[in-house]
Order: C-alpha cells, then structure tokens, then sequence
C-alpha cells in the first residue's frame, strides 16, 4: 500500500462535518497535524471538531467566531460589494454593501449558536483588508472591509479580542476554533496573480448575488 505524505496517521480519522458544508474542501494538513478546511471568496465553515479552517486573504476580510466555552467556531471570506466607477461616498452610502455583510456575518453566527454556542460567549478576531487590487484607483476595497466589519462587531456589542488587518499584503489565515489559535503569515511576494485575480472575480459575481436576509441574530 502506498500512502501519500498528505494522507493522516492511520489513527486520525475526518470527522463528519455539520449539515450544509459539504461543499467545503477539507484536508489533512500535515504541517499542522490536523485536518483542515479551506474556504474560498463567499464562502464560510463552522465545525465543533479539532480542526483547522484556512484562506487567503487579499482585500476581502475574515471574521473568526467561536464560543470560546465550548470551541464551536468558524470562518467568513467575504467583501462588500462596490463598482469600480463609484465615489468612497457612494459606496458608504450603498445599502445593499451593508445588508451583504450583514448578511456574511449572521449566517455563521446564528449557525454557532444553533449548534450550541451562546451569543455572550462568543469572541471574534478579524483579519484582511489589505489593499492589493491594484486596478482600484478610487477606492480602497479593503479599508471599507475593516470599517464595515469592525462597525458590525462594534453594534452588535460583540467582544472583539484580536485583529490584523490593512497594509499592502495578502495574508494567509489558519484558524483553529477548539482554542481560538490564529496563524497569519503575511505574503510580501506573490508568486502568481491568483489571489487578486480570485478576488476580482469575486467582486464582479457580488453585483448579481442576492443580498436579502430574513436571518435575525439571537
């Protein structure tokens, strides 16, 4: 039997994954000793295992929510929706951003505390932001990122306990819910253009993407 320096000891085993995030790529992540999902733009994951939850980060922003009592937690990649045309003002002034984000954040949030977790135990540390799209002259895409996030904890009086966000850099983001535990690793050299061509490309699919939400936190 061959095995691959990829595949987990025999006695790890993946777990199941909660209803709903089927879809999310999960791995034995052999540097970390753990298993591992990875998220991409728009996507999240909530797990109640040992388990890591990884992206990377250029503009877009990551919110990372566990109930720091029982280690139920997860992960957001998400940005606001903003045309490239339009003024700082406009998009400040643009509701349909900030019922998109909302809408990012409540939807993991109500699925921990559906699953166990409770809103006053609840501690989130944020990452992203930076400002790597270089084709927005105007705008700074990940600046209103960090507003628009650190706003939303800031209302919701949410307890937010750690944060590395703006710069220039992307960041690649490994969290660890059972503990709260974070690695960043900032990427000062890009190797290829894919993170900010993912993220464009994320940017222009927000213009048709639904932003009505009839979640409610509780």
């Amino acid at each position: 039997m061959v095995v691959s320096l990829n595949d987990p000891p025999a006695s790890q085993v993946m777990k199941k994954c909660l209803y709903g995030f089927n879809g999310i790529k999960r791995y034995w992540d052999k540097t970390n000793n753990i298993f591992a999902a990875k998220i991409l733009p728009g996507e999240y994951y909530v797990t109640p295992h040992d388990e890591a939850i990884t992206t990377v980060l250029g503009s877009c922003v990551s919110a990372c929510i566990r109930d720091k009592v029982i280690g139920i937690g997860g992960m957001n990649h998400f940005m606001l929706p903003a045309n490239k045309s339009m003024s700082k003002a406009e998009v400040s002034a643009m509701s349909d951003a900030a019922r998109y984000g909302n809408f990012a954040m409540e939807k993991m949030i109500n699925d921990i505390l559906s699953h166990g977790g409770s809103r006053e135990n609840l501690e989130i540390k944020i990452f992203g932001g930076g400002r790597v799209l270089q084709n927005m002259q105007t705008l700074d895409v990940g600046n209103g990122n960090i507003k628009f996030v650190r706003d939303y904890i800031s209302t919701e009086n949410l307890n937010l306990v750690g944060e590395d966000v703006g710069d220039v850099f992307p960041r690649k983001v490994i969290y660890f819910p059972a503990t709260g535990r974070v690695k960043v690793k900032k990427l000062r050299q890009l190797h290829n253009k894919t993170i900010i061509e993912r993220e464009d490309n994320y940017m222009s699919s927000l213009d048709t993407k639904p932003v009505d939400s009839d979640i409610e936190l509780f």
